[in-house]
């Protein structure tokens, strides 16, 4: 009895230390590991008390649960502003402007505020063990946007079925408003009235996109989704056609002329746009001379030009599962500057100067006039690796062993190891996925992504080093930042449970050497999946930004992107700085130039963005193929209304829904990325490997359902799934292994 007494005690003064720490914070954030650390709390016993009772604040609304396990202090008023989240499934919510606060918002009190749109709300008393509720009162700044999707026109009127996951209602379309689409088209349509007593919007359609269903219809209504451009403007078309090469005597005479040097382009086989080539010669001293030439866009694209908006406002070129969306137009992209054989060409160069052991003894940045003497595919590059024989072989063999040093050193610096298989498809010619390869990063891939990276580097190296009494000019760097530190030591705690030892603290290069030595030592093992697919979570998203923080993943104190202006606006923005700076030009504005970088940061994304729906697109076609059929797959993602898996013959994933697993009912464990079931215990894992039926392919929801197949759940049969079979199976096919599988399991 007093020993209970005792921990009662030492129980309460940990929470009142607990309170104190939380008063402390204003509008910090924070978890158990956090409050534990700031206590000095290090035993299991009191970590587990402090959790708990962080957990008991937050059911209790004292605290906000921002994220599993991450809480702040409310710092909420009855009368709010925020941004307006609707859902197609009914959730809607407000995230408040004062604390980053998500609260629920029903339909019947949402005033019909649009997602992204700006709204007031007033936010009813917390009850116990209920979540709050918000009620829009105004909608202050409606966002700009249109929704896409498929026009059922009837006789007397029309509306929009629409694919977005933002709007649960169809869109109402008077027959005026139609623009001439059709019963069956895919068209893109902005809402224009939504009456507060009408449940479904009116609008008007903004653009036809072709027919749902065919190929380019689909491509461009998922550009459309995520606000891209589809189509390029005629009257830029119209002004780069304007453009001539130039490369007159006087141009020539104002650079340094290495046409006469060895240079070649290394590029995908499908490549029309040749961003970089690759100098080399051998100098009298015994060292070598190595050229990163990059092509010069800004001299033929004008600041302020209608070509520069344009290429401005894309920021990037998209590159989706089956076609490229330039940045520039092609007259410029896959001619002018493109650093095509056999043609003289205007670049912007790094040249180096290496010993043998590829350390850099001098370095150069200017402006160049080269010729390519080859066009190497990768496939090409790597035979000549592989078996020393074929064109330019010495060549290319000195910079494939300078490459392989400068890689060793790089990873023994602290950049992280991270080498992921790129799905791709074989497409025929009506856009439809006939079989999938894999992408993997050879030898000569790594050859041009060594020289890229020293390039990058030096130039952002020779302006973000400041001489003593000189002031930094603004600058473009990319950069990355550290771990998520609650991530990283969640997956060094699972890694421990499978053998492994994963450091969480000490220096950036610590840290990373030993991600490195993890992600070695699972190579091929069951859990390999697993560990390399959280590594990867645990790490920032690298921006554009003029703040150097350095770059994490690639353990690089200065790094900017320099070698790609082609199809990156920022690459353009560093080679105009980078001639100004070197003219001895003064610093441009840091307020101007951090709005750029952030409108590029921003636009990658979205083509990050659409570059994945383009492929799930596909893997959803290619899969509807397959209907019925059993595969071997990797569970690749827990989540609570689902496993996701991800096949191992061809990498596409699907999902197997939570209410298809009849045989219990399963608990999401969030923090060991499982789901376990209440009854007979059996536990589904991140990296687990499954076997699953493929049982609807939805082409419209991009979607891919799949059931558990195991001794107790056979395979079934089509009708049983609710598929429909479609097609023929399709054969796969490996990069690097001249056999093609072709099977038909039906």
């Amino acid at each position: 009895m007093p020993k209970t007494k005792k921990t009662d005690k030492q129980a309460n003064r940990l929470r009142c230390a607990v309170d104190t720490y939380i008063a402390a914070q204003q509008h910090g954030t924070f978890n158990y590991r956090l409050v534990s650390n700031a206590l000095g709390q290090t035993t299991p016993a009191a970590q587990r008390t402090i959790a708990l009772y962080l957990a008991e604040l937050a059911f209790d609304g004292i605290l906000i649960e921002t994220a599993p396990g991450l809480y702040k202090l409310p710092s909420r008023t009855t009368m709010a502003q925020g941004v307006f989240v609707r859902r197609s499934n009914g959730k809607n919510s407000v995230i408040t402007d004062n604390d980053g606060e998500e609260i629920f918002v029903a339909e019947r009190n949402s005033m019909h505020a649009l997602n992204g749109d700006k709204v007031a709300v007033t936010i009813a008393a917390r009850v116990r063990g209920r979540e709050p509720e918000a009620e829009v009162t105004e909608i202050l700044e409606k966002k700009e946007q249109t929704f896409i999707g498929t026009l059922k026109v009837d006789k007397h009127f029309a509306y929009l079925l629409t694919d977005s996951k933002y709007l649960a209602t169809d869109i109402y379309i008077p027959r005026a408003k139609l623009r001439g689409g059709v019963n069956g088209d895919k068209a893109v349509v902005r809402i224009t009235n939504w009456p507060d007593d009408a449940k479904n919007p009116q609008g008007e359609v903004v653009d036809i996109l072709g027919k749902a269903g065919e190929n380019t219809a689909e491509i461009h209504a998922i550009l459309a989704e995520y606000g891209l451009p589809y189509r390029y403007p005629e009257a830029v078309e119209r002004a780069a056609a304007k453009i001539d090469a130039g490369i007159t005597p006087e141009v020539v005479a104002s650079r340094h002329d290495m046409r006469d040097v060895t240079t070649f382009t290394i590029d995908p086989r499908d490549a029309k746009d040749f961003d970089d080539a690759l100098s080399i010669r051998r100098l009298p001293n015994g060292n070598v001379e190595v050229g990163v030439h990059i092509a010069d866009v800004t001299h033929y694209v004008r600041p302020g030009s209608i070509i520069d908006r344009e290429a401005e406002d894309r920021a990037t070129s998209v590159y989706l599962v089956d076609r490229v969306v330039p940045m520039l137009p092609e007259h410029l992209s896959n001619g002018i500057c493109s650093l095509r054989p056999d043609e003289d060409k205007l670049t912007f160069s790094v040249v180096f100067e290496m010993d043998r052991n590829a350390k850099v003894v001098d370095s150069k940045i200017e402006r160049t006039v080269t010729r390519s003497d080859r066009r190497f595919t990768y496939e090409e590059a790597q035979e000549i690796i592989e078996t020393g024989k074929g064109d330019f072989a010495e060549e290319v063999l000195e910079l494939d062993r300078l490459a392989k040093i400068l890689r060793k050193a790089r990873y023994e610096n602290g950049s992280v190891d991270f080498d992921r298989v790129e799905v791709r498809f074989e497409i025929d010619d009506k856009g439809h996925p006939t079989s999938v390869f894999f992408k993997e990063s050879k030898d000569a891939n790594k050859l041009i992504e060594e020289f890229m990276l020293l390039a990058n580097r030096t130039v952002a190296a020779a302006i973000g080093i400041v001489p003593k009494r000189k002031k930094a000019k603004a600058f473009v760097y990319r950069v990355h930042d550290v771990p998520d530190a609650e991530r990283l030591t969640n997956l060094a705690e699972l890694a421990r449970a499978f053998g492994y030892r994963l450091k969480t603290k000490g220096t950036p290069v610590e840290i990373n050497r030993s991600i490195n030595k993890m992600l070695a030592d699972v190579k091929g093992k069951g859990e390999e999946n697993l560990l390399a697919t959280l590594a990867i979570r645990s790490m920032a998203k690298a921006i554009y930004t003029t703040t150097n923080i350095g770059h994490y993943g690639l353990g690089f104190e200065y790094y900017t992107h320099f070698t790609s202006p082609i199809r990156r606006y920022p690459d353009m923005m560093v080679h105009r700085l980078l001639e100004r700076y070197l003219n001895g030009g003064r610093t441009v504005s840091l307020e101007k130039l951090e709005e750029e970088c952030k409108h590029s940061s921003d636009m990658e994304q979205l083509a990050a963005n659409a570059e994945r729906a383009s492929i799930k697109y596909k893997q959803v076609e290619y899969m509807g193929d397959h209907l019925g059929e059993v595969f071997s797959g990797v569970i690749s993602g827990v989540t609570e209304w689902g496993l996701y898996i991800e096949l191992d013959e061809n990498k596409c994933e699907g999902l197997v829904p939570v209410r298809d697993l009849a045989d219990d009912y399963y608990d999401f464990d969030a923090k060991n990325y499982c789901l376990t079931g209440r009854k007979h215990n059996n536990r589904y894992r991140l990296g687990d490997k499954v076997q699953i039926q493929v049982a609807r392919a939805d082409l419209q929801k991009k979607q891919l359902d799949f059931v558990i197949v195991d001794e107790k759940n056979p395979p079934r049969s089509l009708d049983t799934l609710g598929a429909k079979p479609k097609g023929r199976s399709a054969g796969i096919e490996k990069v690097g292994n001249k056999k093609k599988k072709s099977r038909n399991r039906r």
